[in-house]
């Protein structure tokens, strides 16, 4: 008997023990400019980034820096039956723990750059993505970096999608401005740190 999505999502939704918390520690530090904090977010910051999302409508969601897929098993679980989450990582070990630990067929994560979403998304079959969420580091990318993703991800969302950004420094709101027509911008007080929440919007016309 195959399991349904539903099913393999519920299981491996109990992948996140102690083993990827040590992993999520050596990835900060070895990459702390591309990790970014030192542990993962907490469910309160997920619950919040991902309250405006319409799930019903949603059939492309791409992740940017998935880690141990804090995010990731949040998504799929609200995901529809024939709708992908694409998850970029330019972190070998978490991309190999992912396809170990997440075994959802509609789960797909890709060893690249954010700045490449546009071809990884065009590689996947796809032409746009509803949604877009990041937890990298805008602040201390290297220079021009947060630029190229910013604008890459301008192109890639549909119009009436989003962009959505959890960060310790507002400075990415400079990325996500030029790129989007309305910023929506909130606080996560019970992360550690708290953070600071941006929501890009696309017009939908």
């Amino acid at each position: 008997m195959t399991d349904t999505a539903s099913e393999a999502t519920e299981r491996e939704t109990a992948a996140s023990g102690p083993g990827a918390l040590a992993l999520f520690f050596k990835g900060f530090l070895k990459h702390p400019v591309m990790v970014g904090s030192i542990i993962p977010s907490s469910k309160s910051l997920i619950r919040q980034m991902l309250a405006p999302v319409d799930w019903e409508n949603t059939k492309v969601f791409v992740e940017y820096g998935p880690g141990v897929g804090t995010f990731c098993r949040p998504i799929l679980e609200k995901l529809r039956p024939d709708a992908v989450l694409i998850a970029i990582d330019t972190n070998p070990d978490f991309v190999d723990y992912l396809r170990r630990e997440i075994r959802d067929p509609r789960f797909h994560v890709v060893l690249g750059s954010a700045a490449d979403v546009e071809s990884i998304v065009a590689e996947k079959g796809f032409e746009k993505a509803d949604y877009v969420v990041s937890g990298l580091p805008f602040s201390t990318l290297p220079d021009g970096v947060g630029d190229e993703i910013g604008k890459a991800t301008g192109r890639v969302v549909r119009p009436g999608g989003a962009f959505l950004v959890y960060q310790f420094s507002p400075k990415c709101r400079d990325y996500i401005v030029p790129n989007f027509d309305r910023v929506d911008r909130g606080r996560s007080w019970w992360n550690i740190p708290p953070a600071v929440l941006f929501w890009g919007w696309k017009n939908e016309s």
